[in-house]
């Protein structure tokens, strides 16, 4: 059978809408250490929860939020485009944020050495310095965020900043993230309590100092 002209535009935006929403999803990535393996800094229960649950959640409803865009999208429908964007931003946010900082810890993650221990002195004077802003911004957040340390391209220098909830750096402030600290309550309240100085002291132990130098030396070729 030969379809006519008025018929053909609407099949072609279906077989589009079909091909588009056989994309690929978001996938939960797997940790690369065990859960207990950051003991006693953070907790293998905590590791658990937070991966398993937690950041499987971010990436379960980024999938659902991407989808009911895309259906929104098909109908025309602006305003419900419109009002799924900021959980888009949070569940897309916690899913970024997330990828990065299981890579940024590992029970043995060296110094920061080269050209990146270089950029810190400049910086921030020394490690120490830059460990003691970042604890403090971190501790400072209100509520739930995130404390980073991050690069400026514009500037051509590490800087120290938060975000709220789960607001992924690079789309909120243009720096590109190197390390960050998740303070939000289920990243250490089964094991530091209400005490989160400690917590982000802690953690330090079991900063990645080679993932960080590798997300430096990335970031500056940009």
């Amino acid at each position: 059978m030969i379809l006519s002209r008025a018929l053909r535009p609407n099949v072609v935006n279906a077989a589009k809408i079909s091909a588009s929403s056989t994309r690929s999803k978001h996938t939960l990535p797997d940790l690369p250490y065990d859960y207990n393996a950051l003991e006693p800094v953070i907790s293998h229960e905590i590791m658990q929860l937070h991966h398993q649950k937690h950041h499987a959640t971010y990436v379960n409803t980024l999938n659902q939020t991407e989808e009911k865009i895309h259906e929104a999208q098909a109908k025309g429908n602006l305003k419900e485009v419109i009002s799924l964007q900021q959980a888009l931003k949070f569940n897309g946010g916690g899913h970024i944020n997330h990828s990065i900082f299981w890579t940024n810890l590992s029970k043995d993650g060296g110094e920061p050495t080269g050209e990146l221990l270089s950029a810190i002195n400049r910086d921030f004077g020394s490690l120490e310095n830059l460990q003691k802003q970042l604890s403090t911004a971190s501790v400072g957040v209100q509520g739930s965020g995130w404390g980073w340390l991050g690069y400026c391209p514009k500037q051509k220098k590490l800087k120290i900043t938060t975000c709220a909830n789960q607001d992924p750096l690079e789309p909120t402030t243009g720096m590109i993230p190197l390390f960050g600290i998740d303070v939000w309550e289920h990243a250490y309240y089964l094991q530091y309590k209400n005490v989160r100085p400690d917590y982000v002291n802690a953690i330090w132990k079991i900063a990645n100092w080679k993932n960080i130098t590798e997300r430096y030396n990335n970031a500056t070729k940009k």
